[in-house]
C-alpha cells in the first residue's frame, strides 16, 4: 500500500495531477520515478501521493506558490511535461489548491 504524504500542519498547497494514460510505457515508469525523486529535492517540497488505475491521480504538497513554480520550471521536470504532451498522456488536468484544514487517523 502506498504511503500517506506527512504533511505540515496547514496552511500548506496541493499540486493535483489527473491524467489518462496512453498505451505502453514508452519510458513513462522510469521518467515518473525520476520526477519523484527530483521533486524531493527542491526546496519546499512535502511530499507525494499517487494512485493509478484508468484514471491517474497524483497530489504533490508544497509549502508555498514559490516552491510550486520553481517546480513547474525545473529543466527536467520540463522535459517530463514535454513529454507527457507528446506521448504518455490523451489528457490531463492540472489544479493548485491551498490546504486550509487537515485531519485523519
Amino acid at each position: 500500500m502506498p504511503e500517506i504524504a506527512q504533511t505540515p500542519e496547514p496552511p500548506y498547497y496541493a499540486v493535483i495531477f489527473s491524467s489518462h494514460r496512453t498505451e505502453g510505457d514508452n519510458g513513462y515508469a522510469e521518467m515518473a520515478a525520476r520526477m519523484i525523486e527530483t521533486a524531493a529535492r527542491q526546496p519546499g517540497f512535502l511530499g507525494i501521493e499517487s494512485a493509478r488505475e484508468d484514471l491517474g491521480i497524483t497530489v504533490s504538497y508544497w509549502d508555498s506558490l514559490e516552491a510550486i513554480h520553481r517546480w513547474k520550471n525545473d529543466a527536467d521536470h520540463k522535459e517530463a511535461q514535454r513529454l507527457g504532451r507528446r506521448q504518455w498522456y490523451s489528457g490531463f488536468r492540472v489544479r493548485i489548491a491551498r490546504v486550509e484544514r487537515e485531519y485523519g487517523m
